[in-house]
Protein backbone atom coordinates (compact mmCIF):
# COMPACT_ATOMS: atom_id res chain seq x y z
CA UNK A 1 0.00 0.00 0.00
CA UNK A 2 1.52 3.31 -0.76
CA UNK A 3 2.04 5.68 1.59
CA UNK A 4 0.63 9.51 1.91
CA UNK A 5 2.79 12.47 3.09
CA UNK A 6 0.58 12.15 6.05
CA UNK A 7 2.00 8.55 6.61
CA UNK A 8 5.16 9.44 6.51
CA UNK A 9 4.85 12.47 8.75
CA UNK A 10 3.80 9.53 11.22
CA UNK A 11 6.88 7.33 10.67
CA UNK A 12 9.15 10.37 11.65
CA UNK A 13 7.24 10.78 14.95
CA UNK A 14 7.92 7.23 15.45
CA UNK A 15 11.32 8.19 14.01
CA UNK A 16 11.82 10.78 17.06
CA UNK A 17 10.26 8.49 19.93
CA UNK A 18 13.37 6.23 18.57
CA UNK A 19 15.97 8.69 19.06
CA UNK A 20 14.70 10.05 22.18
CA UNK A 21 15.22 6.09 23.44
CA UNK A 22 18.31 5.49 21.99
CA UNK A 23 19.83 8.60 23.69
CA UNK A 24 18.98 6.37 27.11
CA UNK A 25 20.98 4.20 28.80
CA UNK A 26 18.87 0.81 29.30
CA UNK A 27 15.88 1.66 26.76
CA UNK A 28 15.85 0.75 22.90
CA UNK A 29 15.15 2.76 19.99
CA UNK A 30 14.24 -1.03 18.94
CA UNK A 31 11.51 -1.43 21.28
CA UNK A 32 10.54 1.86 20.09
CA UNK A 33 9.94 0.60 16.86
CA UNK A 34 8.77 -3.24 17.90
CA UNK A 35 5.50 -1.18 19.18
CA UNK A 36 5.02 1.13 17.09
CA UNK A 37 4.64 -1.21 14.12
CA UNK A 38 7.51 -0.54 11.83
CA UNK A 39 9.78 -2.97 13.27
CA UNK A 40 9.44 -5.71 10.94
CA UNK A 41 9.75 -3.09 8.22
CA UNK A 42 12.72 -1.38 9.52
CA UNK A 43 14.89 -5.05 9.35
CA UNK A 44 13.44 -5.46 5.95
CA UNK A 45 14.84 -2.09 4.57
CA UNK A 46 18.10 -2.21 6.04
CA UNK A 47 18.59 -5.67 4.88
CA UNK A 48 17.91 -4.38 1.53
CA UNK A 49 20.93 -2.03 1.34
CA UNK A 50 23.15 -5.02 -0.42
CA UNK A 51 25.25 -5.21 -2.90
CA UNK A 52 22.58 -5.85 -5.56
CA UNK A 53 21.14 -2.27 -4.68
CA UNK A 54 24.30 -0.54 -4.60
CA UNK A 55 25.01 -1.63 -7.92
CA UNK A 56 21.91 -0.07 -8.73
CA UNK A 57 23.21 3.22 -6.67
CA UNK A 58 26.45 3.31 -8.47
CA UNK A 59 25.41 2.67 -12.11
CA UNK A 60 23.09 5.59 -11.51
CA UNK A 61 19.60 3.88 -11.55
CA UNK A 62 18.52 6.11 -8.01
CA UNK A 63 15.29 5.71 -8.85
CA UNK A 64 15.25 2.02 -8.92
CA UNK A 65 18.08 1.49 -5.49
CA UNK A 66 15.53 4.47 -3.64
CA UNK A 67 12.54 1.90 -4.31
CA UNK A 68 14.23 -1.13 -3.60
CA UNK A 69 15.70 -0.20 -0.22
CA UNK A 70 12.35 1.52 0.63
CA UNK A 71 13.99 4.91 0.90
CA UNK A 72 11.53 7.65 1.69
CA UNK A 73 10.42 4.96 4.42
CA UNK A 74 14.32 5.07 5.71
CA UNK A 75 14.93 8.62 5.43
CA UNK A 76 11.66 9.91 7.23
CA UNK A 77 12.29 7.10 10.02
CA UNK A 78 16.25 8.38 10.22
CA UNK A 79 14.93 12.17 10.01
CA UNK A 80 13.07 11.63 13.35
CA UNK A 81 16.02 9.85 15.29
CA UNK A 82 18.27 12.75 13.85
CA UNK A 83 16.03 15.66 15.18
CA UNK A 84 15.35 13.87 18.50
CA UNK A 85 18.54 12.97 19.31
CA UNK A 86 20.41 16.24 18.40
CA UNK A 87 17.41 18.32 20.11
CA UNK A 88 17.70 15.84 23.34
CA UNK A 89 21.31 15.37 23.86
CA UNK A 90 21.97 18.71 26.28
CA UNK A 91 18.49 18.44 28.08
CA UNK A 92 19.33 15.11 29.26
CA UNK A 93 22.67 15.25 29.96
CA UNK A 94 21.74 18.04 31.83
CA UNK A 95 18.41 16.03 33.80
CA UNK A 96 20.99 12.83 34.00
CA UNK A 97 23.80 14.93 35.84
CA UNK A 98 20.98 17.12 38.06
CA UNK A 99 17.73 14.12 38.59
CA UNK A 100 19.30 11.21 38.50
CA UNK A 101 16.51 9.40 40.45
CA UNK A 102 13.41 10.81 39.01
CA UNK A 103 15.01 10.24 35.45
CA UNK A 104 16.05 6.47 35.94
CA UNK A 105 12.35 5.88 37.57
CA UNK A 106 11.01 7.08 34.63
CA UNK A 107 13.31 4.63 32.43
CA UNK A 108 12.56 2.03 34.81
CA UNK A 109 8.62 2.24 34.33
CA UNK A 110 9.89 2.24 30.54
CA UNK A 111 11.64 -0.73 30.78
CA UNK A 112 9.51 -2.95 32.43
CA UNK A 113 6.34 -2.10 30.73
CA UNK A 114 8.61 -2.86 27.66
CA UNK A 115 9.27 -6.46 28.48
CA UNK A 116 5.85 -7.25 29.11
CA UNK A 117 4.90 -6.10 25.79
CA UNK A 118 7.83 -7.71 23.77
CA UNK A 119 7.31 -10.73 25.87
CA UNK A 120 3.84 -11.30 24.48
CA UNK A 121 4.60 -11.68 21.56
CA UNK A 122 6.03 -15.07 22.12
CA UNK A 123 3.10 -17.70 20.63
CA UNK A 124 4.16 -20.55 22.41
CA UNK A 125 6.22 -21.18 25.66
CA UNK A 126 7.97 -24.48 26.64
CA UNK A 127 10.99 -25.31 28.25
CA UNK A 128 13.41 -23.93 24.84
CA UNK A 129 11.71 -20.36 25.76
CA UNK A 130 11.59 -20.69 29.24
CA UNK A 131 15.69 -21.75 29.04
CA UNK A 132 16.20 -18.69 26.26
CA UNK A 133 14.33 -15.97 28.60
CA UNK A 134 16.74 -17.15 31.63
CA UNK A 135 20.06 -16.96 29.73
CA UNK A 136 18.70 -13.54 28.64
CA UNK A 137 18.67 -12.30 32.16
CA UNK A 138 21.47 -13.43 33.20
CA UNK A 139 23.91 -12.35 30.09
CA UNK A 140 22.42 -9.12 30.75
CA UNK A 141 22.73 -9.10 34.31
CA UNK A 142 26.59 -9.90 33.85
CA UNK A 143 26.77 -6.76 30.95
CA UNK A 144 25.41 -4.84 33.72
CA UNK A 145 27.79 -5.20 37.05
CA UNK A 146 30.77 -5.49 34.25
CA UNK A 147 32.78 -1.93 35.37
CA UNK A 148 32.58 0.49 32.41
CA UNK A 149 35.78 1.72 30.62
CA UNK A 150 36.96 4.78 30.35
CA UNK A 151 36.42 6.79 27.16
CA UNK A 152 39.16 5.81 24.24
CA UNK A 153 38.70 8.58 22.21
CA UNK A 154 40.50 7.49 18.98
CA UNK A 155 38.35 7.34 15.68
CA UNK A 156 39.39 3.79 15.08
CA UNK A 157 37.45 3.32 18.67
CA UNK A 158 34.75 5.78 18.11
CA UNK A 159 33.91 3.59 14.87
CA UNK A 160 33.77 0.61 16.44
CA UNK A 161 31.76 2.09 19.10
CA UNK A 162 29.51 3.05 16.66
CA UNK A 163 29.55 -0.42 14.89
CA UNK A 164 28.34 -1.98 18.16
CA UNK A 165 26.18 0.05 19.76
CA UNK A 166 23.68 0.16 16.57
CA UNK A 167 23.78 -3.53 16.54
CA UNK A 168 22.29 -3.30 20.47
CA UNK A 169 20.07 -0.06 18.95
CA UNK A 170 17.68 -2.08 16.95
CA UNK A 171 17.63 -4.81 19.38
CA UNK A 172 13.84 -4.33 21.04
CA UNK A 173 15.20 -4.52 24.82
CA UNK A 174 18.87 -3.96 24.10
CA UNK A 175 20.39 -0.19 24.86
CA UNK A 176 22.94 1.12 22.12
CA UNK A 177 23.41 3.87 24.51
CA UNK A 178 24.04 1.17 27.90
CA UNK A 179 26.67 -0.24 25.80
CA UNK A 180 28.23 2.83 25.26
CA UNK A 181 28.28 3.26 28.86
CA UNK A 182 29.93 0.00 29.11
CA UNK A 183 32.67 1.31 26.09
CA UNK A 184 33.00 4.53 28.36
CA UNK A 185 31.80 6.45 25.30
CA UNK A 186 28.36 7.39 25.97
CA UNK A 187 28.88 10.84 27.76
CA UNK A 188 31.71 11.68 24.96
CA UNK A 189 29.24 11.11 22.15
CA UNK A 190 26.67 13.06 24.22
CA UNK A 191 29.12 15.79 24.29
CA UNK A 192 30.25 15.54 20.82
CA UNK A 193 26.53 15.93 19.70
CA UNK A 194 25.57 18.45 21.51
CA UNK A 195 28.57 20.35 20.88
CA UNK A 196 28.08 19.18 16.98
CA UNK A 197 31.72 17.76 16.80
CA UNK A 198 31.20 17.00 13.32
CA UNK A 199 34.37 14.56 12.84
CA UNK A 200 33.46 12.56 15.88
CA UNK A 201 29.80 12.13 14.84
CA UNK A 202 30.99 11.33 11.23
CA UNK A 203 33.47 8.52 12.68
CA UNK A 204 30.73 7.16 14.47
CA UNK A 205 27.62 7.44 11.75
CA UNK A 206 29.92 5.65 9.82
CA UNK A 207 30.87 2.82 12.49
CA UNK A 208 26.91 2.70 12.61
CA UNK A 209 26.18 2.17 9.11
CA UNK A 210 28.45 -0.97 8.23
CA UNK A 211 26.88 -2.40 11.59
CA UNK A 212 23.71 -1.98 11.39
CA UNK A 213 23.50 -3.42 7.83
CA UNK A 214 25.64 -6.55 8.75
CA UNK A 215 23.88 -7.13 11.67
CA UNK A 216 19.89 -6.76 10.44
CA UNK A 217 20.52 -9.58 7.85
CA UNK A 218 21.44 -11.64 11.04
CA UNK A 219 18.46 -10.47 13.33
CA UNK A 220 16.30 -10.95 10.52
CA UNK A 221 17.40 -14.62 10.31
CA UNK A 222 16.38 -15.25 13.81
CA UNK A 223 13.64 -13.73 13.88
CA UNK A 224 12.06 -15.56 11.15
CA UNK A 225 13.80 -18.79 11.84
CA UNK A 226 13.72 -18.82 15.75
CA UNK A 227 11.04 -16.38 16.48
CA UNK A 228 9.88 -17.38 20.05
CA UNK A 229 13.54 -18.42 21.39
CA UNK A 230 14.82 -15.11 19.75
CA UNK A 231 11.87 -13.05 21.63
CA UNK A 232 12.19 -15.01 24.52
CA UNK A 233 16.08 -14.09 24.68
CA UNK A 234 15.49 -10.35 23.92
CA UNK A 235 13.07 -10.10 27.08
CA UNK A 236 15.47 -11.98 28.65
CA UNK A 237 18.05 -9.08 28.00
CA UNK A 238 15.16 -6.48 29.34
CA UNK A 239 14.55 -8.14 32.52
CA UNK A 240 18.54 -8.47 33.32
CA UNK A 241 18.74 -4.57 32.16
CA UNK A 242 16.78 -3.39 35.16
CA UNK A 243 19.45 -3.31 37.55
CA UNK A 244 21.58 -1.02 35.56
CA UNK A 245 17.88 1.37 35.57
CA UNK A 246 17.07 1.01 39.19
CA UNK A 247 17.43 4.65 40.19
CA UNK A 248 18.89 4.55 43.82
CA UNK A 249 22.52 4.26 43.25
CA UNK A 250 25.96 5.23 45.09
CA UNK A 251 29.25 6.22 43.73
CA UNK A 252 31.79 3.84 44.91
CA UNK A 253 34.74 4.64 42.58
CA UNK A 254 34.91 7.68 40.24
CA UNK A 255 37.17 8.68 37.24
CA UNK A 256 38.48 12.08 35.95
CA UNK A 257 37.50 12.51 31.91
CA UNK A 258 39.26 14.62 29.56
CA UNK A 259 37.51 17.91 30.91
CA UNK A 260 38.96 17.26 34.29
CA UNK A 261 35.85 16.77 36.01
CA UNK A 262 35.15 14.10 38.42
CA UNK A 263 32.53 11.71 37.26
CA UNK A 264 31.08 8.09 38.37
CA UNK A 265 32.93 5.11 37.18
CA UNK A 266 31.19 2.21 39.56
CA UNK A 267 28.12 2.71 41.50
CA UNK A 268 26.13 0.26 43.03
CA UNK A 269 22.24 -0.40 43.81
CA UNK A 270 20.90 0.87 46.89
CA UNK A 271 17.55 1.08 48.83
CA UNK A 272 15.63 4.53 48.98
CA UNK A 273 16.46 6.18 52.10
CA UNK A 274 19.53 5.49 52.50
CA UNK A 275 21.30 7.70 49.20
CA UNK A 276 23.76 9.57 50.55
CA UNK A 277 25.41 11.33 47.67
CA UNK A 278 26.32 15.21 48.37
CA UNK A 279 24.43 16.29 45.15
CA UNK A 280 20.79 14.71 45.94
CA UNK A 281 20.36 13.76 49.23
CA UNK A 282 16.64 13.23 48.77
CA UNK A 283 14.93 9.57 48.02
CA UNK A 284 12.17 11.40 46.16
CA UNK A 285 10.46 7.82 46.91
CA UNK A 286 6.74 9.01 45.86
CA UNK A 287 7.91 11.32 43.11
CA UNK A 288 9.99 8.11 41.70
CA UNK A 289 6.77 6.12 42.34
CA UNK A 290 4.81 8.20 39.75
CA UNK A 291 7.57 9.04 37.27
CA UNK A 292 8.06 5.11 37.35
CA UNK A 293 3.95 4.35 36.80
CA UNK A 294 3.85 7.07 34.06
CA UNK A 295 6.55 5.60 32.04
CA UNK A 296 4.76 2.04 32.67
CA UNK A 297 1.41 3.55 31.23
CA UNK A 298 3.27 5.02 27.92
CA UNK A 299 4.31 2.57 26.70
CA UNK A 300 0.75 0.98 26.74
CA UNK A 301 -0.79 4.20 25.81
CA UNK A 302 2.13 4.38 22.71
CA UNK A 303 0.92 0.75 21.66
CA UNK A 304 -2.63 1.86 21.51
CA UNK A 305 -1.89 4.77 19.69
CA UNK A 306 0.06 2.04 17.16
CA UNK A 307 -2.60 -0.04 17.38
CA UNK A 308 -5.05 2.66 15.87
CA UNK A 309 -2.67 3.98 13.27
CA UNK A 310 -2.53 0.34 11.80
CA UNK A 311 -5.95 -0.17 11.34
Amino acid sequence: MARTAKDYSIVTLKGIAMGAADVIPGVSGGTIAFISGIYGELLNSIKSINLVTLKLLLTGKFAEFWKAVNGTFLLSLVTGIAISIISLAKGLKYLLDNYPILVWSFFFGLVVASTIYVARTITKWNWGTVASGIAGIIIAYIITVITPAEANTTYWFIFLSGAIAICAMILPGISGSFILVLLGMYKFILEAVGNLELAVIFTFIGGAAIGIISFSNVLSWLLKKYHNLTIALLSGFMIGSLNKVWPWKEVVKTFTDRHGEIKPLIEENILPGTYEQITANQSFIFEAIALATFGFVLIFVIENIANRLKK
